[in-house]
């Protein structure tokens, strides 16, 4: 597939968005780490929305970057340990093992 189709943005918006609605901060952490933990959750949020205001314009591409790089922070986060990600998550998150 050579193109970003506007169900393929819908469906990775749809992924992203209910990782976001499930994943929570470790309440585990020390203070600083906390604070590493709410900047990783931060710039998901941040990443989503921009992904969602460039849907809004047909910019597919950029979009689909977007939505990418806001998966990846919630992944990230959650291999580090910063973020928990709910059992049964698999679907939509890497669990850290």
């Amino acid at each position: 597939m050579k193109e970003i189709t506007p169900e393929k943005i819908q469906k990775y918006l749809e992924t992203t968005k209910k990782a976001l609605s499930r994943v929570m901060l470790n309440n585990n952490l020390d203070a600083d780490n906390k604070r590493i933990a709410d900047e990783f959750l931060d710039m998901a949020q941040r990443y989503y929305k921009d992904a969602e205001f460039y849907k809004k314009k047909d910019d597919f591409v950029t979009a689909f970057a977007a939505v990418n790089y806001a998966h990846g922070w919630i992944d990230a986060g959650v291999r580090a340990g910063l973020l928990i990600a709910p059992k049964g998550t698999e679907d939509f998150i890497m669990p850290k093992e």
